[in-house]
């Protein structure tokens, strides 16, 4: 593999290593719908302020998601909203391996 083409697949690794994680898919998943601070996607994930913080700051890091400070709260919102086809995608693979399945015991 060329050099170019191995940096291509490790940028994609990471942004995929990114997401692999419930959390971090459930604050995509919430920013689809606009912006949102920091201290709304902790009530609703229910840890700590730290833990939200972290799994943002690896969407950030790969540049899912960017952030906006607004006085003394931090809002996110992605970055590239066609994250979402990519999941879209995912939740087709998952029905599909369904389908599969319930026809081996139909």
């Amino acid at each position: 593999m060329e050099k170019k083409s191995k940096a291509k697949y490790e940028a994609r690794a990471a942004i995929i290593k990114a997401l692999a994680h419930p959390t971090r898919l459930f604050i995509v998943d919430q920013l689809e719908g606009g912006k949102r601070c920091v201290c709304e996607l902790t009530r609703m994930i229910g840890v700590d302020m730290s833990t939200v913080s972290k799994h943002l700051s690896v969407l950030r890091a790969v540049g899912i998601v960017q952030d906006e400070k607004v006085g003394q709260q931090v809002f996110y919102q992605l970055k590239v909203p066609c994250v979402l086809s990519f999941l879209g995608c995912v939740e087709s693979v998952i029905k599909s391996n369904a389908e599969a399945q319930m026809e081996l015991v139909g």
